[in-house]
């Protein structure tokens, strides 16, 4: 906990039971100091034995040390719930004998009937009491009538998301738009309101003219614009693919990738950093970050703090004042941009997250590339799975890229490839570990997720715009 200054520090009144809810401690910065204090009292000799004497008292004080954090309970204590049952004449009996299992049971001890106890998932969401400001009912104008209750609005967002108007095609659609809804046009030209906005859209455009598809990461590398102006824009130019090839990406009005075999290269790959013990390295052993894990989940109740940052001589270099803050902002042109590797897969660097969304254009692999145009004259269908290219052209990727990625780990960790045979052997061990199917990949992946927003990048992106 103390490593974490974003984490609470929990109290249990019962550690032993497993259905103890703790009250949780916040972290504080502090400066005091540790102090020992010795009392020494020392009798004095007694002449009058009438006469009360008091002893004669001494305190010793001895600095140990300085205190830079503690942590104060100032929460309410929650509800407790014990694993207890009522009897019919109202005696409660404990059922922890019954419901923990402390060895190995056989089958019997899973059988038996006991009542039922299932303690909550989650308790109160807050430990500190807040004032509920209780507001009148709206006054709505005459002949205001309220909308009738029905399944569909009974339950509704906590509010009403904001439209970008963009135009979602799938691969089943038989026709693309050709030009941007009215509502996006009129989006964009009430925020486009200084000459940097002007220039951005032509700036985005000449990118749709060099290459009519592209991902989002891929312009925000490209070209420095604010996200919330890019949500805006991106409707204004381009329609968005759902799923196919093509899927989660932006397609220039009026061009149609399942006509063109060409478009091939601007297909998408899902490639996923495969990690377990059959690998050689394990999940805690890569060295690139997920985008979320479950281990950072927080319950509720805990309190998100910023870390304090460490001054470094670097950053005072840099130009970093005490507040952390950069003395020299980055100029106007390169402010908003994603470095290059967030959509670009080179040989001999690792990607940034365990999850990436590449275009087969952007693997600037000689070998990568050579898989990729394995079939070029030769397109005759363009399928939902693989588009132009050959049937399990993106398995073959993966591979490849698995094969890449664990050679880098293998010459940036080596004890993790102590027992490692020849680089023929791990050739054919990782093509047959990788020739698993589709279900062993999804299990795979579902650890890294790939987004704070959502489960899903794709999804992410897909609700910015409904």
């Amino acid at each position: 906990i103390y490593a974490d200054p974003a984490k609470r520090l929990e109290l249990y009144f019962r550690p032993k039971d497993p259905y103890c809810h703790p009250v949780c401690a916040n972290r504080f910065p502090t400066s005091t100091m540790l102090l020992r204090v010795s009392r020494r009292s020392k009798k004095k000799q007694q002449l009058d034995p009438e006469e009360q004497i008091q002893p004669e008292v001494q305190f010793e004080m001895e600095i140990l040390g300085i205190v830079t954090t503690v942590y104060k309970f100032q929460g309410m204590s929650d509800f407790q719930y014990l694993a207890m049952h009522s009897g019919p004449d109202g005696k409660q009996t404990s059922m922890y004998d019954k419901v923990l299992m402390l060895k190995p049971e056989k089958e019997e001890f899973f059988n038996r009937d006991l009542p039922l106890y299932i303690p909550p998932p989650i308790f109160s969401r807050l430990d500190t009491p807040v004032d509920y400001f209780y507001r009148p009912d709206i006054q709505h104008r005459s002949g205001y009538n309220n909308p009738q209750v029905s399944g569909e609005n009974l339950i509704g967002l906590s509010r009403a998301r904001r439209p970008h108007n963009a135009i979602f095609v799938n691969f089943d659609d038989e026709e693309i738009p050709t030009k941007p809804l009215d509502a996006a046009v009129q989006n964009w030209k009430k925020v486009c309101t200084n000459p940097m906005d002007k220039k951005v859209e032509e700036e985005l455009r000449k990118l749709f003219e060099v290459r009519p598809v592209w991902s989002r990461n891929a312009v925000k590398a490209n070209i420095s614009v604010h996200p919330d102006k890019l949500k805006v824009l991106l409707p204004y130019l381009a329609y968005y693919m759902l799923t196919g090839p093509w899927r989660s990406l932006w397609v220039r009005f009026g061009y149609d990738p399942r006509k063109h075999p060409e478009a091939k290269i601007y297909q998408v790959l899902d490639f996923r950093i495969r990690c377990g013990m059959k690998y050689g390295y394990a999940a805690t052993d890569m060295p690139v970050k997920a985008k979320r894990s479950t281990y950072n989940y927080s319950l509720p109740i805990t309190v998100k703090k910023q870390g304090s940052h460490t001054v470094s001589v670097h950053d005072l270099k840099q130009g970093l004042g005490s507040a952390g803050t950069s003395g020299a902002k980055k100029p106007p042109s390169s402010r908003y941009k994603l470095k290059e590797s967030i959509y670009i897969f080179r040989e001999g660097a690792l990607p940034p997250y365990r999850q990436m969304f590449y275009q087969l254009c952007d693997l600037n692999v000689e070998s990568l590339q050579k898989i990729i145009h394995r079939n070029d004259g030769t397109e005759s269908e363009c399928t939902e799975r693989d588009g132009w290219c050959l049937a399990k052209t993106s398995d073959d990727l993966r591979d490849s890229m698995s094969l890449m990625i664990k050679q880098i780990i293998r010459s940036t960790r080596p004890a993790l490839f102590s027992n490692t045979t020849s680089s023929e052997d791990g050739k054919e061990q990782l093509a047959y570990e990788s020739g698993e199917d589709e279900d062993d990949e999804e299990e795979e992946g579902e650890d890294f997720k790939p987004s704070d927003g959502s489960e899903n990048e794709m999804e992410t992106e897909i609700l910015d715009y409904v």
